[in-house]
């Protein structure tokens, strides 16, 4: 009799990164902040970032997830790792939430986040599967590596 899989659940802090394998499922909970889930379909890997803002401060000695484009290198090393491309990875962008609509600041840091995830798009010449992104609100992620499969839950914010 086959023994069944035990599951593996990551659960990703704002600023966290993890990569992993079939028996592993990341979740997060989102505001402003998005997550970027890639996912490897043949070799069933794959990861997901919870990234606050578009851009680090001048570079430190170690890639921080809570900028867009660090969090972006933290994949990159991972794909590497594995001898895969990120070119064959499904992409799924979430998050960019306004958590605060009646505030007038204009890009807000979720415009700004949601930006900064299609500049990398376009940058590492990556094809996007699925995105929800923007309103006013919250969303939880599950990112389940074994089948690729993302289920968002929204929740709208008045306002």
């Amino acid at each position: 009799m086959k023994q069944p899989v035990k599951i593996v659940e990551v659960s990703l802090q704002p600023g966290d990164f993890h990569f992993g394998d079939a028996d592993t499922r990341i979740r997060t909970l989102l505001g402003s902040c998005v997550a970027i889930t890639m996912w490897h379909p043949t070799r069933r890997i794959g990861g997901m970032c919870h990234y606050m803002l578009p851009g680090s401060l001048p570079p430190s000695d170690r890639l921080d997830g809570r900028y867009a484009d660090e969090a972006m290198d933290l994949f990159c090393r991972a794909a590497q790792r594995h001898h895969t491309r990120l070119q064959d990875y499904q992409i799924k962008l979430f998050g960019g939430g306004n958590m605060f609509p009646e505030l007038s600041e204009k890009p807000s840091v979720a415009e700004r986040n949601v930006a900064a995830a299609y500049q990398l798009m376009a940058r590492y010449n990556l094809h996007l599967c699925a995105q929800d992104l923007g309103r006013n609100g919250y969303r939880t992620v599950i990112f389940d590596i074994a089948s690729g499969h993302v289920w968002v839950r929204y929740q709208c914010l008045t306002g």
